[in-house]
């Protein structure tokens, strides 16, 4: 989870293909409504969002219920985002990725044909209700993204979710 431009389709590529699972990217579960208003340069609103974050459970659920592994990576900006998106179960991990502003905004600027607006930084800055330590692991998207997908896998082995 994280702003845009802090770099969880990477890091969840790569840690998709270090741990052998599949990998789920929420940007391709907006609907098209979502993405036309975004590259538009308008924000979403709740209202916009919670259909995204239903389909973005029902991954989360079918995935929990047939027993099967994944790495889905999203915004997940808001506690009750997360509340909604995540059950209660020991499976899950949440990491959150967060860096310097200046940084995110020149990866949101330097990154070509994609439907998010560079513009909408400050509102995603806005809306962040940043995790807690109980709640998430948060890695610094500085770092370099093998470093990144090392850090994560550390933690989902300590946490018993993977082997």
């Amino acid at each position: 989870m994280g702003v845009a431009g802090t770099g969880k389709t990477t890091v969840g590529q790569q840690l998709a293909l270090a741990l052998g699972w599949p990998f789920f990217d929420g940007d391709d579960f907006h609907p098209q409504a979502n993405k036309d208003k975004m590259a538009a340069g308008q924000p979403l609103t709740d209202d916009d969002r919670w259909p995204w974050l239903a389909a973005l459970r029902g991954l989360i659920e079918q995935k929990l219920k047939e027993e099967e592994t994944a790495v889905v990576a999203c915004s997940a900006l808001k506690a009750s985002y997360r509340t909604y998106l995540l059950p209660d179960d020991p499976r899950l991990a949440l990491v959150h990725l967060t860096g310097p502003r200046t940084l995110i905004q020149e990866r949101l600027q330097a990154r070509p044909g994609h439907f998010f607006d560079a513009s909408l930084l400050s509102d995603q800055l806005a809306v962040l209700d940043p995790p807690s330590a109980s709640e998430a692991l948060t890695v610094d998207c500085q770092l370099a993204s093998t470093e990144i997908v090392t850090t994560i896998y550390r933690y989902l082995s300590l946490q018993s979710i993977c082997e």
